[in-house]
């Protein structure tokens, strides 16, 4: 077999400064496709909470200034370009629920949520540019796998900030129904806090039990593996 080839060698840009720009919409509409959205998803790596997915199509006469991959800004910068992203373009989000990634795997479940974000746009899209390896299968238009895309698309990093502000936001909410594992401050992340809630509460309806090392909890393993891990 083959070794699989990706739709974008992350090769070529390691040494280039990665800015997002608009140059990929331009390539697809110089091709046809118009209008081009762009997709991302955000929280695949938590061991609770959905995965949620945003598409975003930019208006060209008003991209926000400063659009970048959503880990390279601050909490407050993301939430600033959230507004103006809102405010500007056409937007669609969809998210995945634990149970859904547990049912399936997470990378299935955040395609179909990008999958269900692209169809939700209010405007059908001609083209779709999303981050990573992968176009999400059953959409009715085409589109592009974009390796490191939040960095080098504009529309791919507007995504990327919705989802991201959007699945804070969400957690954050949680918080309140579940404060003994601390949503709030790390979003689902398994940091320290979080694992100490987890040893001393046991996982609750969020938590991925699919995942290291939740899955072990339903088999019953020593609590002190559970945190050392």
């Amino acid at each position: 077999m083959k070794p699989r080839t990706p739709p974008d060698s992350p090769l070529l840009f390691q040494a280039v400064p990665l800015v997002p720009d608009f140059r990929l919409e331009l390539k697809a509409r110089k091709a046809g496709h118009w209008p081009v959205a762009g997709a991302d998803e955000a929280g695949r790596g938590p061991l609770a909470g959905p995965v949620v997915a945003a598409a975003v199509i930019l208006d060209p006469k008003r991209i926000p200034e400063g659009l970048n991959d959503s880990k390279q800004l601050s909490a407050q910068r993301r939430e600033e370009l959230f507004v103006q992203i809102l405010a500007t373009a056409t937007v669609s989000i969809a998210s995945s629920s634990s149970t859904r990634i547990d049912e399936t795997d997470i990378r299935k479940a955040s395609l179909d949520a990008m999958r269900r974000a692209i169809c939700g746009l209010s405007i059908p899209a001609s083209y779709v540019l999303t981050d990573g390896l992968d176009v999400p299968p059953g959409l009715d238009c085409p589109g592009q796998a974009v390796v490191k895309g939040d960095a080098r698309s504009v529309s791919i990093a507007a995504a990327s900030i919705v989802a991201k502000v959007t699945r804070d936001r969400m957690m954050a909410r949680v918080h309140w129904v579940f404060p003994d594992y601390g949503f709030a401050a790390h979003v689902g992340y398994g940091t320290a806090q979080h694992r100490a809630g987890i040893e001393k509460h046991g996982p609750c309806s969020l938590h991925r039990m699919s995942f290291r090392p939740l899955r072990k909890v339903e088999d019953g393993p020593e609590m002190d593996e559970l945190i050392s891990e």
